[in-house]
């Protein structure tokens, strides 16, 4: 058990920051002759002088500054509990769990996650990137409390978020470039397609998957674009995931007679809404809002 208590270090901040007992004790309300007991009770606890005259004021020995620099964090962290814990008694969660699609455009999750973050600095967030079924399954087994994915969900409803768009691509240098000319299925069966594994542990599926010869099967979007710009297949992309590949020519669009572009609608869900918690609309909230924004590049079509 600590023999110095929280109330003496902040009696000692507090002649410190004011520059002396009379100061300190007119600030917090109480009597210099209660904050100088306090601190020489410190100092005989510790036995270690923290305070030295310093003309008509005090001022931190070494052995001080040192000890008064940790103490400080314990006031910090002592203030944030007691935070936390006003907001647990006002119903505020402890934690959010946010499963988001991999399709979904990484820079609005991340300025929605940001605002959060500025409003509910001590919720703590759980986020899932998932693939297809992979964040529905989560939402049926009660495991998370927002979903952003591009499939529905039996028995909830989901709100419109956007629009995503999809885009069949390539190395340059790719066979289905080299052909010259306008390409359709029985060409791209031919070569090996790049697919995302289905997150979902129960009932995965092969979205988008032409039945090509050759297949290889990914875990993250992020693994794909890295083989396609080595030239090792092809396949359909957020284009807002590789906007900068496609615009430095790392990535060339094929050209398709039909099916080129694919666009998929990506909708939020609640676990409950009804029963959310502030923190939960919040985020929800700020995702609608950044989806809706974009990022002024048409980053994604938005839903109005």
């Amino acid at each position: 058990m600590s023999r110095v208590t929280l109330t003496q270090w902040q009696m000692l901040a507090a002649v410190v920051d004011h520059g002396g007992f009379a100061r300190a004790a007119e600030a917090i309300h109480k009597s210099p002759s209660t904050l100088n007991h306090a601190v020489h009770k410190l100092e005989e606890q510790l036995g270690v002088r923290v305070l030295e005259p310093a003309g008509r004021q005090v001022r931190l020995t070494e052995a001080g500054e040192l000890l008064l620099r940790r103490a400080r964090q314990l006031i910090e962290s002592a203030a944030a509990l007691e935070e936390v814990a006003g907001s647990l008694a006002e119903g505020l969660e402890a934690e959010v769990v946010l499963a988001v699609d991999q399709v979904f455009p990484p820079d609005a999750l991340a300025r929605a996650l940001a605002t959060f973050s500025a409003a509910y600095p001590h919720v703590r967030v759980q986020l899932h990137e998932t693939v297809l079924n992979g964040g529905i399954e989560m939402l049926y087994d009660a495991s998370t409390d927002l979903v952003i994915s591009g499939l529905s969900a039996q028995g909830f409803l989901g709100e419109p978020l956007a629009t995503v768009r999809f885009v069949a691509v390539a190395h340059p240098h790719h066979p289905l470039h080299r052909l010259g000319r306008p390409l359709d299925l029985r060409d791209l069966v031919q070569h090996r397609q790049l697919v995302v594994r289905d997150s979902a542990l129960r009932q995965s599926m092969d979205a988008g998957w032409l039945k090509a010869e050759q297949r290889w099967t990914l875990s993250h979007l992020e693994t794909s674009i890295d083989m396609l710009e080595r030239g090792l297949g092809f396949a359909w992309l957020p284009e807002t995931r590789i906007r900068q590949a496609l615009d430095a020519g790392r990535l060339r669009p094929l050209p398709l007679t039909a099916g080129g572009i694919r666009e998929i609608p990506v909708q939020l869900i609640h676990r409950d809404q009804d029963r959310a918690g502030p923190a939960t609309r919040f985020l929800a909230e700020a995702l609608t809002m950044e989806a809706q924004r974009g990022t002024g590049e048409d980053e994604f079509d938005a839903i109005e």
